[in-house]
């Protein structure tokens, strides 16, 4: 008999995947997995899924974008059809608020498609701490990896940043 091929062997790898996650992380990857079918359906864009604590109140919040942009009414559509699901699988432990969103315009890059959508942009990048005695930098998106992000800026200076060190990337707008 071999050892590690079969449905258990999958099933025991999902179990110690999701053993080792912690709740938030579960919460906002079974919603992620709830809310992708519903995203295909409508021809949206899942952006981003969090789990948070603002005071005494827990919010599961879901990000949704498409060419165009969001309208209320489609946050609405999304929203009745996640609280039926949310409703019925009903894996969150706790009270929360459950919110759908459009991104905004300030939201910030954080996966791969982020990140290509954008390539060619200007971004604005907050450090967690001063590198080279500052915080804040501008700059054209040119490249990035699983660990850095690259920008060219206006004095034609090439930077490339350690993914830890941003606190915030997201494109730069002139208001």
């Amino acid at each position: 008999m071999r050892v590690g091929a079969g449905p258990l062997s999958v099933v025991y790898f999902v179990r110690k995947y999701f053993d080792h996650m912690t709740k938030r992380e579960t919460y906002e990857a079974r919603t992620e997995e709830l809310i992708l079918p519903l995203m295909e359906e409508f021809g949206f864009e899942l952006v981003d899924v969090e789990f948070v604590k603002e005071g005494d109140t827990k919010y599961l919040r879901t990000y949704i974008d498409k060419d165009g942009g969001i309208t209320i009414d489609d946050c609405e559509k999304v929203a009745r059809r996640m609280n039926d699901l949310l409703d019925e699988e009903d894996f969150i432990e706790e009270s929360y608020v459950f919110e759908v969103s459009s991104p905004g315009l300030d939201r910030p890059l954080k996966k791969e498609k982020d990140f290509i959508r954008n390539m060619g942009k200007e971004v604005e990048i907050r450090a967690y701490r001063a590198i080279e005695g500052q915080k804040e930098f501008f700059g054209i998106l040119t490249g990035y990896t699983e660990d850095t992000v690259t920008i060219v800026t206006e004095e034609e200076e090439t930077k490339t940043f350690e993914k830890k060190e941003i606190a915030l990337i997201r494109l730069a707008f002139d208001f």
